[in-house]
């Protein structure tokens, strides 16, 4: 099993399999509009203008279960994207990265890589989440907006990424698995 075998549905409702990135190495980022960790998006997209040539790509995965911090439309997500960050990797539709109704992707992808790398227990973040969220911190849970996965050319997940690791951190790990 790889992220390969999984289907999502891009933000104008067109169904994709990840099949379509066999042989590309992949970030997969649940991403939100209204977050502190949201401008981001400029890193992501400068990573993904850096390297799509080479064979890499990012997939965003908006998702509302953090603070209610996503809550437009699918549409007005995509437009928010483009207008701001001059965005254009692909965007999905909204979707539950969590509890019951998660995506099957993201159960995969917490199952494959449990634990964020260089999650600071010093940072706001977590000592936010330990006062008011804390069972976000328990098990695979996805903590907050903004986690990553890094994926290899065969669909395999290497590595997991706190929310807080900005996306220019990642940069000589993608060009290792670039290179592979």
């Amino acid at each position: 099993m790889s992220v390969h075998t999984f289907k999502a549905k891009l933000s104008n409702g067109e169904e994709v399999g990840l099949d379509t990135y066999k042989g590309k190495v992949l970030l997969i980022v649940n991403t939100a509009s209204k977050c502190g960790l949201t401008p981001q998006y400029e890193g992501l997209e400068k990573l993904y203008d850096t390297y799509k040539d080479k064979g890499f790509t990012v997939l965003g995965f908006p998702c509302n279960q953090f603070g209610g911090q996503e809550p437009g439309t699918d549409e007005e997500i995509s437009s928010f994207c483009s207008l701001n960050y001059q965005v254009e990797f692909p965007i999905f539709q909204k979707i539950d990265v969590n509890g019951g109704n998660a995506h099957p992707l993201y159960q995969y992808l917490r199952q494959q890589a449990p634990e964020d790398e260089n999650l600071d227990k010093n940072s706001m973040l977590y000592k936010h989440l330990s006062t008011n969220a804390p069972e976000l911190l328990e098990g695979s849970n996805i903590k907050w907006n903004f986690t990553k996965f890094l994926i290899n050319k065969d669909g395999s997940v290497i590595k997991r990424y706190a929310p807080t690791t900005a996306p220019e951190e990642i940069k000589d790990d993608i060009e290792k698995l670039l290179t592979e």
